[in-house]
């Protein structure tokens, strides 16, 4: 997971120390700074909508009711609306045009541009079938000098009281881009799009659906600015995010997401929230097939959406005790974790991510892709794998989708992978033929083409045979957002695979966990698309900054979680203490005390509880550092796994119907004030949690829920349906049960058992 941030952490240094920002103010002169690229966002703005006089009525096929009026469209199942268009305009239009791509390691920006706007839409006759209805018309544009296009909208009747809805187009010029406008009562909030990071109310913002790299900083300054100045844009903005897809609920309890089961699906889109009664959803496809779903309540909702996914099972092992980061080779692991285990600490896994050895360069110690065992830095490494076990201690390495040529480590006993896949014809490859050789800082390497299915067999094959040998439990599965717009590959576009190679990488890894007879193979993804759950376990927020900040730190990892929850990803969780770390001189971002203990209190309660010692670990509080950290981190591990029955109930619900276990008061309590804060959560149904997301924070605010609630901790009684300030030393994290809930007494009974409750 060393990436080529040290490369821009070099040149931020650099940089800063010529400009001398004060901390906290953005410079002009890298605000304005030419050469920084930017999202260059067009829509198709829906115009008006005119209803022939004979498509007026009410249809009904196979379960799905379909009323047209002069207004626009609405369609049911069992009574319920599941999807109804804005009232008095366009709900389908069109567009032909294009997007152009800019790139630079990882990050992407796209510039839209249109010759036709097909804005105006006619509905012009209603057709139906025994399991249909289809709604069918002219697209037409003040602006469209190709000519006009007609469309056809069905709508069928899906499992969990939904439907299904698809809009195709046809014209003497195809269309390039369609747009499905959904209606929604003004303002509702709308929830979703993958993991967003900035708010979980999405309402008012055009969102890009890309996976890139999310930059660093993503707003807090000076870091951003400094960022962009010096690395081409990569301080990032919050449009930015390593999983995104179309996928939304909105407070009207209703959602759709497209389907996956179709390549067109993963193209590129744009989601528009702007307009107040609408939600509309741009796809760079001649057509569009989505699911629609409706329910009672938002969590029913959310289950309603995942209808008929299937998600593979978290390993109980993982959500147990902590996995805790470690590197250095055998004797420093062995010495950190002892450390560790002398404090008391709970821990279920190691991951050990430099398995594979480290290459140095002028800006740091970043990891070999070679994906072979590393022996001059972990000898013995059978017999340390096999006494960690004996401990009850599994070990979990890294590995990515990229390989690099082998031949300048020098090392003898290893195969070079990346030659291999090279002379088979395995690798993406550039449009004249040759492998295509991305930098990552000082050294390139290649993607493995996952279009190719004997490529796919091949490199399952390898991690089967060198990444989950010698009893290896599992492993970080890294990157996935990285392929050029411009490759050659052996089956599609670059273009239009750009957002589903996540699922492809996700899909590659679960062939290699059943190749090597490890069906539950624990395996963590950052970079997200569109049906990938099915073959993920588990997932994680991506590279958060060492702070509090809702840009890029602590309390942006909540935000992410809460957004990906409702879109599908039901296990996530996050680098315990954040990743990224950088000395600007102005201001130098390292990990503190305060903000270790703060993330592990926060991930005491989540899904997993993992260390990272960051891009920096010898700058950064660690939590075997010293002996306050390792017994402050010790006793974070113990909470989490005095909550261990409890959380594998609601992991082993996230896995069977799709309902995140972090969820947004959205999803527990609609309708009350609790449900519109996103600085709290609840793990499961059961068990609120208000984390300190400040710091130097020693009291955190809370919005309890109607009834009386009790502090998990200490034991005292709070009247709930109000907002109040709680103490929150640290060793005191903010955490709450109903009276009389059924798992109040057992979980009460466990953190006292556990030795946690207040201390």
């Amino acid at each position: 997971m060393l990436r080529p941030r040290l490369l821009l952490i070099a040149s931020l240094a650099l940089l800063a120390s010529l400009l001398l920002v004060p901390a906290g103010e953005a410079s002009p002169a890298t605000r304005a700074a030419p050469g920084v690229p930017v999202d260059t966002l067009d829509t198709v703005p829906p115009g008006a909508l005119t209803v022939d006089p004979a498509a007026v009525g009410t249809w009904t096929a196979g379960g799905v009711t379909v009323t047209v009026s002069v207004d626009g469209l609405e369609a049911a199942v069992a009574d319920r609306t599941v999807w109804s268009s804005p009232l008095g305009s366009a709900f389908v239009a069109g567009g032909r045009g294009a997007v152009a791509w800019e790139e630079h390691r990882g990050y992407f920006w796209p510039t839209v541009s249109y010759t036709d706007r097909l804005t105006e839409q006619s509905v012009d006759a209603v057709a139906v079938t025994d399991d249909a209805v289809t709604v069918s018309g002219t697209l037409t544009g003040a602006v469209a000098p190709a000519g006009d296009a007609s469309y056809e909208l069905t709508v069928r009747p899906r499992p969990a009281d939904g439907a299904a809805v698809e809009v195709t187009t046809s014209a003497a010029t195809p269309l390039t881009s369609v747009v499905l406008v959904s209606g929604r009562s003004a303002g509702a909030g709308v929830h979703g799009f993958g993991e967003q990071f900035t708010d979980f109310d999405l309402d008012g913002r055009l969102v890009p659906l890309v996976v890139r790299e999310q930059g660093v900083g993503r707003g807090e300054q000076p870091l951003t600015d400094l960022a962009d100045a010096t690395n081409h844009g990569a301080g990032g903005t919050e449009a930015m995010t390593y999983a995104a897809w179309p996928s939304f609920v909105t407070d009207d309890v209703r959602g759709l997401r497209l389907d996956a089961s179709r390549p067109s699906s993963s193209a590129f889109a744009v989601a528009d929230t702007r307009t107040p009664d609408a939600v509309a959803l741009e796809l760079w496809s001649p057509s569009m097939a989505a699911q629609v779903s409706a329910a009672a309540t938002p969590a029913q909702l959310v289950v309603a959406q995942q209808a008929g996914d299937r998600r593979p099972p978290l390993a109980r092992w993982a959500t147990a005790g902590a996995i805790v980061g470690l590197q250095g080779g055998t004797r420093e692991v062995q010495r950190e974790l002892d450390r560790l285990l002398d404090a008391g600490t709970d821990v279920a896994g190691v991951w050990l991510q430099d398995w594979t050895g480290k290459r140095t360069t002028s800006f740091g110690d970043r990891l070999w892709w070679t994906w072979q065992l590393d022996r001059k830095r972990y000898p013995h490494w059978e017999q340390l794998v096999r006494r960690l076990d004996r401990q009850g201690i599994r070990t979990t390495t890294y590995v990515n989708p990229f390989l690099v040529d082998a031949a300048p480590k020098g090392d003898p006993t290893i195969r070079n992978l990346w030659a291999d896949a090279r002379d088979r014809g395995y690798l993406v490859e550039t449009t004249d033929g040759a492998p295509y050789l991305l930098d990552q800082g000082e050294f390139e390497a290649s993607l493995v083409d996952l279009t190719d299915p004997a490529a796919r067999a091949w490199y399952a094959r390898t991690i089967a045979r060198y990444v989950l040998a010698d009893g290896v439990s599992g492993f970080m599965a890294d990157f996935a957002e990285g392929l050029p717009f411009d490759a050659r590959l052996h089956a599609g576009s670059a273009a239009a695979l750009h957002n589903r190679w996540p699922t492809l990488w996700a899909r590659t890894v679960r062939q290699a966990c059943r190749l090597a007879d490890q069906p539950r193979c624990v395996t963590w993804f950052r970079s997200g698309a569109l049906g990938q759950a099915a073959s993920a376990p588990l997932f994680w927020n991506g590279d958060q900054l060492v702070t509090y900040s809702r840009q890029d730190g602590l309390a942006s990892a909540l935000l992410g979680t809460l957004s990906a929850g409702v879109s599908g990803w039901p296990l996530v969780h996050s680098d315990i203490g954040g990743y990224t770390s950088v000395n600007a001189f102005v201001k130098d971002y390292v990990r503190g005390p305060d903000l270790l203990q703060r993330w592990a209190e926060y991930q005491a309660f989540g899904v997993v509880m993992r260390t990272h010692e960051g891009n920096r670990p010898d700058a950064n509080r660690q939590v075997f550092s010293t002996r306050a950290s390792a017994r402050d981190f010790a006793w974070a591990t113990r909470l989490f796994a005095a909550l261990a029955p409890y959380r594998r109930s609601v992991v082993d619900q996230a896995t069977r119907t799709g309902l995140p276990a972090v969820r947004p008061g959205w999803l527990v309590v609609p309708g009350t004030a609790a449900a519109d804060s996103d600085r709290q959560f609840f793990l499961g149904a059961h068990l609120l949690v208000a984390p300190v997301l400040e710091e130097g924070a020693r009291r955190v605010e809370v919005t309890l829920p109607p009834g009386t609630w009790v502090h998990l901790l200490t034991g005292t009684r709070y009247a709930g349906d109000r907002t109040l300030t709680v103490s929150a030393p640290v060793g005191r994290p903010a955490a709450f049960v109903r009276a009389g809930d059924p798992w109040a007494r057992r979980l009460r009974a466990a953190v006292v058992h556990a030795g946690v409750a207040a201390r």
